[in-house]
């Protein structure tokens, strides 16, 4: 059974980085489009990053365009999700979903956390 490992949330400050992982265990990770989601309390669950399968095209909706960068450590099937200039109002549990086909997988969140 495939599994989503979310990893590297945190407490920053206004402004600062953080870079999130989402391993998926699957040897055959390239065909995998994996995506990740925020959800913060009280708000529903919205899609921040996507990456495509084989081609990893890299997809953001433009509320995080040039801060958030998607990538793909094909050699650690591991994706990557670089925050930058981080807002109090990014602060949420961010969630990775791994889909491939119609197995879509979900790893539990990390949390992330800005101060003002």
């Amino acid at each position: 059974q495939v599994q989503v490992l979310e990893s590297g949330g945190g407490l920053v400050q206004t402004g600062g980085s953080l870079r999130l992982s989402c391993a998926v265990s699957d040897g055959d990770f390239i065909r995998y489009a994996v995506r990740w989601y925020r959800q913060a309390p009280g708000k529903s669950r919205e899609l921040v990053a996507t990456i495509t399968s084989h081609e990893s095209t890299p997809l953001y909706p433009d509320f995080v365009k040039g801060r958030f960068t998607i990538s793909r450590g094909n050699a650690k099937s591991t994706v990557y999700l670089e925050m930058n200039n981080l807002q109090p109002e990014d602060t949420a549990v961010y969630l990775c979903n791994a889909c491939r086909g119609t197995t879509h997988v979900w790893g539990k969140g990390t949390q992330v956390t800005v101060s003002s």
